[in-house]
Protein backbone atom coordinates (compact mmCIF):
# COMPACT_ATOMS: atom_id res chain seq x y z
CA UNK A 1 0.00 0.00 0.00
CA UNK A 2 1.70 3.40 -0.79
CA UNK A 3 2.61 5.84 1.76
CA UNK A 4 0.41 8.86 3.05
CA UNK A 5 2.09 11.80 1.16
CA UNK A 6 3.26 14.84 3.39
CA UNK A 7 2.93 17.84 1.75
CA UNK A 8 5.14 20.35 2.33
CA UNK A 9 3.53 23.01 -0.24
CA UNK A 10 -0.19 22.68 1.60
CA UNK A 11 1.44 22.84 5.06
CA UNK A 12 4.03 25.70 4.46
CA UNK A 13 0.88 27.41 3.29
CA UNK A 14 -1.10 26.96 5.86
CA UNK A 15 1.47 28.35 8.23
CA UNK A 16 1.58 30.99 6.14
CA UNK A 17 -1.26 31.89 6.50
CA UNK A 18 -1.04 32.01 10.36
CA UNK A 19 1.82 34.33 10.08
CA UNK A 20 0.06 36.85 7.95
CA UNK A 21 -2.76 36.69 10.15
CA UNK A 22 -0.40 37.00 13.82
CA UNK A 23 1.54 39.94 11.66
CA UNK A 24 -1.89 42.01 10.98
CA UNK A 25 -2.80 41.23 14.39
CA UNK A 26 0.74 42.60 15.76
CA UNK A 27 0.54 45.92 13.68
CA UNK A 28 -3.31 46.63 15.10
CA UNK A 29 -2.72 46.01 18.41
CA UNK A 30 0.29 46.87 18.97
CA UNK A 31 2.08 48.83 15.84
CA UNK A 32 4.68 46.59 15.43
CA UNK A 33 5.62 44.87 11.78
CA UNK A 34 8.39 42.29 12.42
CA UNK A 35 11.37 43.32 10.04
CA UNK A 36 13.54 40.51 8.79
CA UNK A 37 17.03 41.41 7.28
CA UNK A 38 18.49 38.95 4.72
CA UNK A 39 22.23 39.38 3.97
CA UNK A 40 23.73 37.44 0.87
CA UNK A 41 27.36 37.50 0.03
CA UNK A 42 28.55 36.83 -2.98
CA UNK A 43 26.50 35.41 -6.43
CA UNK A 44 25.88 32.11 -5.83
CA UNK A 45 22.89 31.43 -8.37
CA UNK A 46 21.05 28.89 -5.35
CA UNK A 47 21.46 31.63 -2.86
CA UNK A 48 19.67 34.17 -4.87
CA UNK A 49 17.21 32.05 -5.94
CA UNK A 50 16.41 31.06 -2.35
CA UNK A 51 16.78 34.39 -0.79
CA UNK A 52 14.76 35.90 -3.45
CA UNK A 53 12.25 33.24 -2.34
CA UNK A 54 12.22 34.23 1.43
CA UNK A 55 11.73 37.58 0.69
CA UNK A 56 9.20 37.55 -1.68
CA UNK A 57 7.12 35.28 0.98
CA UNK A 58 7.97 37.83 3.62
CA UNK A 59 6.63 40.66 1.91
CA UNK A 60 3.21 38.18 0.88
CA UNK A 61 3.34 37.57 4.80
CA UNK A 62 3.15 41.59 5.89
CA UNK A 63 7.01 41.50 7.01
CA UNK A 64 8.96 43.76 6.57
CA UNK A 65 12.37 42.35 4.56
CA UNK A 66 15.23 44.24 3.83
CA UNK A 67 17.92 42.59 1.87
CA UNK A 68 21.89 43.04 1.62
CA UNK A 69 23.43 41.97 -0.92
CA UNK A 70 27.46 42.07 -0.71
CA UNK A 71 30.84 41.08 -2.80
CA UNK A 72 31.65 38.10 -2.79
CA UNK A 73 35.17 39.67 -1.94
CA UNK A 74 33.77 40.85 1.77
CA UNK A 75 36.15 40.36 4.51
CA UNK A 76 34.80 38.93 7.66
CA UNK A 77 35.74 42.31 9.63
CA UNK A 78 33.23 44.38 6.79
CA UNK A 79 30.32 41.72 7.49
CA UNK A 80 31.01 41.93 11.20
CA UNK A 81 29.90 45.66 11.01
CA UNK A 82 26.86 45.00 8.75
CA UNK A 83 25.98 42.73 11.59
CA UNK A 84 26.38 44.72 14.16
CA UNK A 85 24.51 47.50 12.65
CA UNK A 86 21.26 45.05 12.44
CA UNK A 87 21.93 43.91 15.63
CA UNK A 88 21.08 47.53 17.19
CA UNK A 89 18.32 48.40 14.43
CA UNK A 90 15.05 48.74 16.47
CA UNK A 91 13.04 48.08 13.60
CA UNK A 92 15.11 45.06 12.37
CA UNK A 93 14.30 41.61 14.92
CA UNK A 94 15.30 38.69 12.70
CA UNK A 95 18.51 38.36 11.25
CA UNK A 96 19.56 35.84 8.44
CA UNK A 97 23.41 35.75 7.35
CA UNK A 98 22.36 33.29 4.21
CA UNK A 99 25.01 30.31 4.28
CA UNK A 100 27.34 29.21 2.70
CA UNK A 101 30.06 32.16 3.13
CA UNK A 102 32.49 32.57 0.54
CA UNK A 103 35.44 31.13 1.91
CA UNK A 104 37.93 34.13 3.61
CA UNK A 105 34.75 34.86 6.05
CA UNK A 106 35.42 33.46 9.37
CA UNK A 107 31.14 31.85 9.71
CA UNK A 108 31.64 31.18 13.22
CA UNK A 109 32.85 34.29 14.18
CA UNK A 110 29.89 35.77 12.14
CA UNK A 111 27.65 33.38 13.49
CA UNK A 112 28.29 34.42 17.27
CA UNK A 113 27.76 37.94 16.72
CA UNK A 114 24.36 37.93 15.34
CA UNK A 115 22.14 38.72 18.44
CA UNK A 116 20.55 35.55 19.90
CA UNK A 117 17.50 37.33 20.42
CA UNK A 118 17.70 38.28 16.25
CA UNK A 119 18.74 34.68 15.78
CA UNK A 120 16.31 33.47 13.59
CA UNK A 121 18.11 30.84 11.94
CA UNK A 122 18.99 29.41 15.49
CA UNK A 123 22.35 28.93 14.15
CA UNK A 124 24.28 30.74 16.76
CA UNK A 125 25.89 29.42 19.68
CA UNK A 126 23.35 30.70 22.74
CA UNK A 127 20.43 29.33 20.79
CA UNK A 128 22.21 25.87 19.74
CA UNK A 129 23.26 25.24 23.10
CA UNK A 130 19.98 26.32 24.80
CA UNK A 131 18.68 23.72 22.32
CA UNK A 132 20.77 21.26 23.51
CA UNK A 133 19.92 22.17 27.29
CA UNK A 134 15.97 22.01 26.71
CA UNK A 135 15.73 25.99 27.16
CA UNK A 136 13.50 28.15 24.62
CA UNK A 137 15.40 29.20 22.14
CA UNK A 138 15.07 29.67 18.13
CA UNK A 139 15.27 26.17 16.06
CA UNK A 140 16.94 26.16 12.92
CA UNK A 141 14.04 26.49 10.47
CA UNK A 142 14.60 22.80 8.71
CA UNK A 143 14.39 20.76 11.65
CA UNK A 144 11.82 22.31 12.78
CA UNK A 145 9.82 22.15 9.55
CA UNK A 146 10.39 18.46 9.84
CA UNK A 147 8.91 17.87 13.09
CA UNK A 148 5.96 20.12 12.45
CA UNK A 149 5.55 17.59 9.35
CA UNK A 150 6.63 14.42 11.78
CA UNK A 151 3.53 16.15 14.03
CA UNK A 152 0.90 15.72 10.83
CA UNK A 153 1.08 12.06 11.25
CA UNK A 154 1.39 11.66 15.06
CA UNK A 155 1.29 13.58 17.91
CA UNK A 156 2.53 11.21 20.26
CA UNK A 157 6.44 10.47 19.38
CA UNK A 158 6.82 9.29 23.00
CA UNK A 159 9.35 5.76 22.95
CA UNK A 160 9.15 5.84 19.38
CA UNK A 161 12.36 4.72 17.59
CA UNK A 162 14.17 7.46 15.29
CA UNK A 163 17.25 7.73 13.36
CA UNK A 164 18.62 11.29 11.86
CA UNK A 165 20.82 10.02 8.79
CA UNK A 166 23.16 13.06 8.98
CA UNK A 167 25.06 14.86 11.78
CA UNK A 168 25.52 18.68 10.17
CA UNK A 169 25.23 21.56 12.72
CA UNK A 170 22.33 22.87 10.61
CA UNK A 171 19.98 19.87 10.06
CA UNK A 172 21.19 16.60 12.02
CA UNK A 173 22.28 17.63 15.50
CA UNK A 174 19.19 20.05 16.06
CA UNK A 175 16.86 17.32 14.47
CA UNK A 176 17.87 14.81 17.29
CA UNK A 177 17.54 17.30 19.85
CA UNK A 178 13.83 17.94 18.87
CA UNK A 179 13.23 14.76 18.46
CA UNK A 180 15.19 13.95 21.97
CA UNK A 181 12.83 16.67 23.55
CA UNK A 182 9.66 14.89 22.34
CA UNK A 183 10.77 11.56 24.42
CA UNK A 184 11.87 9.63 20.95
CA UNK A 185 14.63 7.07 21.46
CA UNK A 186 17.60 8.69 18.72
CA UNK A 187 19.57 7.22 16.76
CA UNK A 188 22.27 9.83 14.81
CA UNK A 189 23.99 7.86 11.88
CA UNK A 190 26.57 9.21 9.08
CA UNK A 191 28.71 8.63 6.63
CA UNK A 192 31.03 6.36 8.45
CA UNK A 193 28.23 4.44 9.84
CA UNK A 194 28.26 0.74 9.85
CA UNK A 195 25.22 -0.97 8.79
CA UNK A 196 23.26 1.89 8.09
CA UNK A 197 20.47 -0.46 6.47
CA UNK A 198 19.75 -1.83 9.70
CA UNK A 199 19.50 1.18 11.46
CA UNK A 200 16.56 2.32 8.98
CA UNK A 201 14.65 -1.03 9.07
CA UNK A 202 14.62 -0.45 12.93
CA UNK A 203 13.49 3.04 12.73
CA UNK A 204 10.03 4.08 12.98
CA UNK A 205 10.74 7.48 12.45
CA UNK A 206 13.16 8.10 9.75
CA UNK A 207 14.82 11.91 8.77
CA UNK A 208 17.35 11.52 6.07
CA UNK A 209 19.95 14.82 5.74
CA UNK A 210 22.89 12.64 4.49
CA UNK A 211 23.17 14.72 0.84
CA UNK A 212 23.50 12.07 -1.27
CA UNK A 213 20.92 11.17 -4.24
CA UNK A 214 19.12 8.31 -3.27
CA UNK A 215 22.24 7.10 -0.84
CA UNK A 216 18.56 5.24 1.51
CA UNK A 217 17.18 2.19 -0.42
CA UNK A 218 13.50 1.99 -0.30
CA UNK A 219 13.78 -2.35 1.19
CA UNK A 220 15.48 -0.34 3.86
CA UNK A 221 12.57 1.34 5.45
CA UNK A 222 10.58 -0.01 8.03
CA UNK A 223 6.83 -0.65 6.77
CA UNK A 224 4.62 2.23 7.96
CA UNK A 225 7.65 4.23 9.14
CA UNK A 226 7.46 7.99 8.89
CA UNK A 227 10.18 9.24 6.43
CA UNK A 228 11.25 13.19 6.20
CA UNK A 229 13.63 13.53 3.15
CA UNK A 230 15.60 16.53 3.80
CA UNK A 231 18.10 16.08 0.58
CA UNK A 232 17.79 17.99 -2.22
CA UNK A 233 20.00 16.86 -5.36
CA UNK A 234 20.42 18.10 -8.20
CA UNK A 235 21.23 14.82 -10.72
CA UNK A 236 21.04 16.32 -14.20
CA UNK A 237 18.69 18.48 -16.47
CA UNK A 238 15.49 17.27 -17.95
CA UNK A 239 15.11 18.08 -21.51
CA UNK A 240 13.41 21.48 -20.80
CA UNK A 241 16.70 22.62 -19.29
CA UNK A 242 15.01 22.38 -15.67
CA UNK A 243 17.29 20.30 -12.89
CA UNK A 244 16.27 17.16 -11.86
CA UNK A 245 15.80 16.68 -8.22
CA UNK A 246 15.56 13.81 -5.88
CA UNK A 247 16.14 13.41 -2.27
CA UNK A 248 18.24 11.17 -0.22
CA UNK A 249 16.23 8.51 -0.17
CA UNK A 250 14.54 6.22 -2.98
CA UNK A 251 11.05 7.68 -3.08
CA UNK A 252 9.28 5.30 -5.69
CA UNK A 253 10.27 2.24 -3.53
CA UNK A 254 10.35 3.83 -0.08
CA UNK A 255 6.70 5.13 -0.62
CA UNK A 256 5.12 1.40 -1.02
CA UNK A 257 7.12 0.74 2.34
CA UNK A 258 6.31 3.71 4.66
CA UNK A 259 3.38 4.62 6.16
CA UNK A 260 4.08 8.41 5.52
CA UNK A 261 6.64 10.47 3.02
CA UNK A 262 7.98 13.41 2.08
CA UNK A 263 8.20 14.21 -1.64
CA UNK A 264 11.35 15.93 -2.95
CA UNK A 265 10.82 18.56 -4.12
CA UNK A 266 7.18 19.76 -2.29
CA UNK A 267 8.57 18.60 1.01
CA UNK A 268 10.85 19.92 3.31
CA UNK A 269 11.81 22.87 1.53
CA UNK A 270 8.62 24.81 1.50
CA UNK A 271 8.41 24.38 5.27
CA UNK A 272 12.00 26.00 6.12
CA UNK A 273 10.69 29.33 4.59
CA UNK A 274 7.76 29.19 6.52
CA UNK A 275 9.41 28.82 9.52
CA UNK A 276 11.74 31.12 9.11
CA UNK A 277 8.52 33.85 8.84
CA UNK A 278 7.63 32.48 12.21
CA UNK A 279 10.62 32.73 14.11
CA UNK A 280 10.81 36.37 12.63
CA UNK A 281 7.31 37.39 14.21
CA UNK A 282 8.29 35.60 17.49
CA UNK A 283 11.67 36.90 18.07
CA UNK A 284 9.62 40.76 17.14
CA UNK A 285 7.16 39.33 19.87
CA UNK A 286 10.26 38.78 22.53
CA UNK A 287 11.91 41.94 21.55
CA UNK A 288 8.96 44.02 21.47
CA UNK A 289 6.51 42.62 24.08
CA UNK A 290 8.49 40.84 26.37
CA UNK A 291 9.51 36.99 27.55
CA UNK A 292 5.88 36.63 28.92
CA UNK A 293 4.03 37.32 25.67
CA UNK A 294 2.57 34.17 23.93
CA UNK A 295 4.43 32.88 20.92
CA UNK A 296 3.34 31.66 17.58
CA UNK A 297 3.03 27.63 17.47
CA UNK A 298 2.59 25.54 14.08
Amino acid sequence: MAATLIDGNALSAQLRRSVAEQTARLKRDHGITPGLAVVLVGEDPASQIYVASKSKQAAEAGIQSVDHKLPATTTTAELLTLVRKLNAQDDIHGILVQMPLPPQIDSNEILATIDPAKDVDGFAPVNTGRLSLGLPAFVPCTPLGCLIMIRQVTKDLAGKRALVVGRSNIVGKPMAQLLLKQDCTVTIAHSRTRNLEGLCLDAEILVAAIGRPNAIKGEWIRPGAIVIDVGINRIGTSQSGKAKLAGDVEFASASQRAGAITPVPGGVGPMTKACLLMNTVNAAIRLKLGSSAPLMEA
